[in-house]
């Protein structure tokens, strides 16, 4: 695999730090009839925390209700999003297929049921994805903060042999939806950041079709989605060191599957669920999460998972996320929130940090199908880091080719299932 040749390869001189948006009413569904005041307070109470950028998250059965119809409105709709967030001073990455936020799934009906296709690998379908991805592009390529679109968030897990109702696929397959949706993206705005966003088991299940490798090659930064419900907190405990260092370490194994030195590393997804902590452990968690990814070179900015909490009127949620974010569904900034801006004010003033210090070997064989479970939670190369880093080494990851012993860690993944 070669990496993309329109990718970007340099981190920015200092990191960014942002929030993905959660419609303080009505969740997503707020995007079936946009209240842009709303929008507007939401965003002005995310830039008052000294944040920079929004991620945010059209529903793709909204954009594409049918296979060759998209609709204009819902566009105008995200180009005014846009707009509101540039009136505050925020920056915006705009995530485009939007199959599945928090346990709830986002697929069109043309794919599913009497229409079951796979999104994957049929070219009809494929084909009007990557036309979503165009449209969207090319209706704010002009808007002056649009910082790029992220192509596909998580929706890796549709793939996965875990879910419940897995689109089969191949590696070659995966790389060539990936590409695809790439493209579209950079033929319609040539010079944004663009980006895949798969979720961990991309990074630690043996028989994922989506790779490292593809996570860490195309589109312009490597992206990860740290969630210590991964297993990470189950295991150790909530205070625990791999709780704490969970978010580095990751960027630390993002690293290791880089073909350049200097690829930017893009902690897009992390937030603090009270599934594993407590109230009294998440500023704590906030405030070390932040101070030990800013501890990563090439960092290009760390985006917190969530900026309100969801409304207790919504039902069937997960608990835990009517808790992940950083102001209530009142309006109010909570520990967290304030957690979050006093550790970014911190981290700006921080030194540049130096280069990591001893390689762990992760082994994952010859073939692109790879040995990756080793560096899950609880896995050999997961705990040989932990040990090196609590001993001051500062480690990262080499990745090596071929064959070696190792012990499996937890591939506790699966999106909706690890939240419950």
């Amino acid at each position: 695999m070669s990496s993309d040749p329109s990718a970007a390869s340099v981190a920015p001189a200092r990191p960014r730090f942002g929030v993905n948006y959660t419609p303080r009413i009505g969740w997503f569904h707020a995007w079936h009839d946009l209240d842009l005041d709303a929008v507007g307070e939401d965003l002005r109470a995310i830039s008052e925390l000294g944040l920079d950028h929004v991620r945010i998250f059209p529903l793709w059965p909204l954009l594409q209700p049918n296979r060759t119809l998209i609709r204009p409105r819902a566009l105008d709709d995200v180009r005014a999003v846009v707009d509101v967030a540039a009136s505050v001073d925020l920056e915006v990455v705009v995530d485009v297929v939007q199959g599945h936020l928090s346990s709830f799934d986002f697929v069109p009906s043309w794919l599913l049921t009497w229409h079951r296709r796979n999104m994957f690998t049929d070219p009809e379908v494929v084909g009007a994805i990557a036309d979503l991805v165009r449209a969207l592009g090319e209706n704010l390529s002009d808007a002056p903060n649009l910082l790029g679109l992220s192509v596909g968030n998580e929706i890796n897990q549709f793939s996965a042999s875990n879910h419940p109702d897995p689109d089969p696929l191949t590696v070659p397959q995966a790389e060539q939806w990936t590409r695809t949706m790439l493209e579209a993206a950079r033929n319609s705005v040539p010079t944004g950041l663009h980006t895949v966003s798969n979720y961990d088991a991309a990074w630690f299940m043996d028989d994922h079709a989506f790779t490292p490798d593809q996570s860490a090659q195309l589109g312009d930064a490597t992206v990860v989605h740290s969630w210590i419900f991964d297993g990470t907190g189950q295991r150790y405990g909530a205070r625990s060191y791999e709780v704490e260092h969970r978010a580095e370490y990751y960027l630390e194994l993002a690293r290791g599957f880089s073909p350049a030195p200097e690829r930017p590393l893009w902690l897009q997804e992390v937030g603090a669920p009270r599934n594993i902590l407590e109230q009294d452990d998440v500023t704590w968690f906030v405030q070390r999460t932040v101070q030990t990814a800013m501890d990563c070179p090439d960092l290009y900015g760390i985006t917190w998972w969530c900026s309100h909490d969801v409304s207790t009127e919504l039902a069937d949620f997960p608990p835990l996320e009517h808790t992940l974010g950083l102001i209530d569904s009142h309006g109010r900034i909570k520990e967290s929130g304030a957690a979050l801006s006093e550790a970014v004010a911190a981290a700006r003033q921080a030194p540049v940090p130096d280069p990591r210090g001893r390689a762990i070997e992760l082994h994952v064989g010859p073939d692109p199908l790879l040995q990756r479970s080793a560096a899950a939670p609880g896995g050999s190369v997961f705990e040989e880091w932990m040990e090196a880093s609590r001993a001051g080494e500062r480690p990262t990851i080499t990745v090596v080719r071929d064959h070696a012993p190792a012990r499996a860690g937890a591939t506790r993944t699966g999106g909706a299932a690890a939240t419950r």
